[in-house]
């Protein structure tokens, strides 16, 4: 199926649907959430996705795994998804927050010829085959460090979407300790007893994980000058250390 609304098919007897969009440059799908499981493979693309405790971003030709009843929101930029959606029963293995995983070739064909299948399809022939073999691909993939959380914190939660938005590296510790009316000491305390990271360690993966979206009409120089990078080489080396591929992999993706 392409192109067709989940809720026109949500009630079929099948436990997976496969559904395949095309979403216009820069759609945002604002704060939703599906009573299925999702797989939400970006064929083509950058999508940004955040929930309540964190943010996600998923290069070209890898996917989102996004648990039932998950409110979400998901910013297309220049995405064709392929998407599985799975009744949670089916899937008792499903991660229990969103996770980003690579796509294998294996898979990747899978999905392709199961965007084809109508809602009925045959559970006993090719088709049914197929929707089996990618739940077994899927539950063997391991996750990506796509992913940076988000204080639960109103007054931090508010800084760190701020940064998200729009990262800057003159931000500084004392700075957001100000803006939230607390000493720099109890901040950064606070600030890594929710997230895990100082927050110092936490803007300089924000702004990483910006990188990937910029990299779609932007060269390597231009991007890492934009971060506040001292060059493009020290640049390459933060991001290849944290995404494990190069940032001239994702250029003009």
């Amino acid at each position: 199926m392409k192109n067709v609304p989940l809720s026109e098919v949500d009630a079929a007897p099948r436990a997976v649907l496969p559904i395949g969009t095309d979403y216009p440059p820069g759609l945002l799908l604002d704060w939703h959430e599906h009573r299925r499981a999702q797989f939400l493979y970006g064929a083509t693309g950058v999508m940004v996705a955040d929930t309540a405790d964190g943010s996600w971003t998923v290069p070209p030709e890898r996917a989102l795994l996004i648990p039932a009843t998950t409110r979400h929101r998901v910013r297309m930029l220049g995405v064709s998804t392929r998407s599985l959606y799975v009744e949670p029963a089916a899937v008792p293995w499903w991660p229990a927050r969103c996770t980003v995983v690579d796509v294998p070739p294996l898979l990747r064909e899978l999905l392709l010829a199961a965007v084809e299948f109508e809602a009925d399809y045959d559970l006993s022939g090719r088709a049914g085959q197929v929707v089996a073999l990618m739940l077994h691909e899927i539950a063997a993939l391991t996750p990506l460090p796509f992913h940076i959380a988000v204080p639960a914190a109103p007054e931090l939660a508010a800084l760190c979407r701020a940064y998200l938005a729009a990262p800057d590296v003159a931000v500084t510790n004392a700075l957001w300790a100000r803006r939230a009316a607390m000493s720099e000491r109890a901040f950064t305390r606070r600030f890594r007893e929710q997230t895990g990271e100082s927050p110092a360690g936490w803007r300089a993966r924000a702004r990483l994980l910006a990188a990937l979206p910029l990299l779609r009409s932007a060269t390597v120089t231009e991007v890492a000058g934009r971060l506040g990078y001292a060059s493009p080489a020290a640049f390459t080396a933060a991001f290849t250390r944290l995404v494990g591929a190069p940032p001239s992999r994702f250029h003009g993706r």
